[in-house]
């Protein structure tokens, strides 16, 4: 690959870490964005995906040589999107060169006419110097007679028909009315005319947002629903704080793509501890917008890869803590959230007067808040900031992150939150952020049972599943999330992108959290004991769509 010529505007396959080769395009990074030291590399925009980012010259290969090696690697739903957006994008491509080259011709076959035309005029007046008098002035008499011919034509006619006739058009091209009823109104033609005007702009409106120049990558503007309150930018623009009528504060961005690619990393050493199917994603997208991190894992070789792309390693949770700014964990339940910070060689131990700790594990009120109380009693800052989301999300940085406890830390984690996630929430004092994180995987864990429920009754009463999932995409309930697992199951496939074990331990605190405060969760309930049987199936570490082998045993 080293003797392939890569250059701006390339279409490329992209090797990123641990992920496949992805198609992009090379473009112009943002300008605040740094070009990270050592080897040459490209700022590449995936198509397709949530991403984009600095990758080194032997990661990239050109496109069009290697298309149908990748295919035949690559068999997913969202790798096919990606490939078909890049063969829309040359088509569009493709259209706009036919419509200039059309226009070239077309300008090539008027002057070569106008220069035969000088041609045949040069050559008559040659012929007429050569000719004898009698004949020149026969010719010449023969020439008024013409002449006076047309003459006597126009002369019957009105003056606007005078004047069409003796239109310029009248001898080259027909009068543009004449050939616009020759051709057929379609959108070929509408493209094919869009592209003979394209090098015209008109001044942009006041309220027109401000574009990409690739014509491809303008549907990421889209990429939010409309919601009051928010601020949408130009996809160059940084991430803003906007004030919700809730109090809550939310990070949010008009495409978090182009947005995640601006971002200006943090001067403050960074360090995280558990690199699971969440953590994983979070360091990926971390060290791919240019922060330093120092990782910690319980098992050492999940380590290797991230040191490879750049990170650096602790040896302990105390040893990470002590010499980073600010310490991100992401671990599974509340057990292990104390261990982390309260076992031997733990975050406690290396916490000092100004370092902080952002615990990111999804667990409840009361262990974030015993938490938050030993690492202040230190002279340490403390934040919570769990995840919505699945490894998919973590992976494309598309996370919803939900933060409370000291708002200063809030804001200093602005860049992290910006590179791992697509929305961040300030929701006040620590614990708030934990209760709201158990509410929404309540709710999403009892509507997988629910999906989980209505395939197996599909099934048992005759109907077709494929044909159910087709309904529900059509319906008010289509989402992602639905369309994902209910692929899983139809599939076989439980691969976990949420474990099982993790989607039952939040639905057994949110019933927990409701029983605090005397609040009745009968539906959560329920869905609970559906994915204790799944448990019992030994599903606990696949996806929490395989909670439908409850329903099939």
């Amino acid at each position: 690959m080293a003797a392939v010529s890569l250059r701006l505007g390339d279409l490329v396959w992209g090797k990123l870490g641990r992920y496949p080769p992805w198609p992009g395009k090379i473009v112009n990074p943002p300008k605040d964005l740094k070009k990270p030291r050592g080897k040459k590399c490209f700022f590449v925009k995936f198509f397709g995906t949530e991403d984009h980012a600095w990758i080194k010259v032997e990661q990239l290969k050109p496109y069009h040589p290697h298309k149908e090696e990748m295919i035949k690697i690559n068999k997913g739903k969202r790798f096919q999107q990606a490939v078909d957006a890049v063969e829309e994008f040359l088509r569009k491509t493709k259209g706009r060169d036919q419509a200039s080259s059309h226009n070239s011709n077309e300008e090539k076959n008027r002057h070569n006419s106008n220069e035969e035309r000088g041609k045949q005029s040069a050559g008559e007046e040659k012929r007429k110097a050569s000719l004898p008098e009698g004949k020149l002035k026969k010719g010449t008499g023969e020439g008024k007679k013409r002449v006076s011919s047309v003459s006597s034509e126009r002369g019957s006619k009105s003056p606007l028909k005078r004047a069409q006739d003796q239109s310029p058009r009248k001898r080259g091209r027909p009068p543009k009315d004449e050939k616009d009823l020759t051709i057929p109104e379609s959108s070929t033609v509408k493209r094919v005319m869009t592209g003979t005007v394209a090098g015209f702009k008109w001044p942009p409106s006041v309220s027109e947002p401000v574009k990409d120049s690739d014509p491809h990558f303008h549907h990421f503007l889209l990429s939010q629903t409309e919601k009051p309150a928010v601020c949408y930018q130009a996809i160059t623009k940084k991430l803003k704080v906007c004030e919700e009528e809730t109090g809550s504060t939310s990070i949010q961005a008009a495409d978090s793509t182009a947005v995640n690619g601006s971002i200006t990393p943090t001067d403050k050493k960074i360090g995280f501890l558990g690199l699971g199917l969440m953590g994983s994603g979070i360091v990926s997208n971390l060290l791919k917008m240019g922060h330093t991190v120092t990782v910690w894992n319980r098992t050492a070789e999940k380590c290797d890869l991230f040191i490879q792309e750049g990170a650096r390693l602790g040896r302990t949770p105390a040893e990470v803590v002590s010499t980073c700014d600010i310490t991100f964990a992401c671990v599974s339940d509340p057990k292990a959230a104390k261990d982390l910070v309260l076992g031997p060689s733990g975050v406690l131990q290396g916490i000092r007067p100004g370092k902080c700790y952002v615990d990111m594990s999804t667990v409840d009120a009361d262990t974030v808040t015993e938490l938050a109380q030993v690492i202040v009693s230190r002279g340490g800052r403390f934040l919570e900031a769990p995840v919505s989301g699945n490894q998919q999300l973590s992976n494309d940085g598309m996370l919803v992150i939900l933060a409370a406890g000291d708002r200063g830390l809030y804001e200093d984690c602005s860049s992290c939150f910006q590179a791992m996630g697509k929305t961040s929430f300030f929701l006040g004092e620590v614990g708030n952020a934990a209760k709201m994180m158990l509410i929404v995987n309540m709710v999403q864990g009892s509507f997988m049972a629910t999906i989980a429920e209505g395939l197996t009754l599909a099934q048992v009463t005759g109907q077709s599943q494929q044909t159910l999932l087709d309904i529900l995409n059509q319906g008010q309930l289509a989402s992602i999330f639905l369309d994902q697992k209910c692929q899983n199951i139809l599939q076989g496939n439980f691969k976990p992108d949420f474990y099982l074990k993790y989607i039952q331990k939040d639905l057994r605190l949110a019933i927990a959290l409701g029983d605090s405060v005397n609040h009745p969760t009968p539906m959560a309930a329920a869905a609970n004991e559906v994915y204790k049987r799944a448990k019992a199936l030994d599903q606990s570490d696949n996806d929490m769509s395989a909670v439908y082998r409850a329903y099939i045993h």
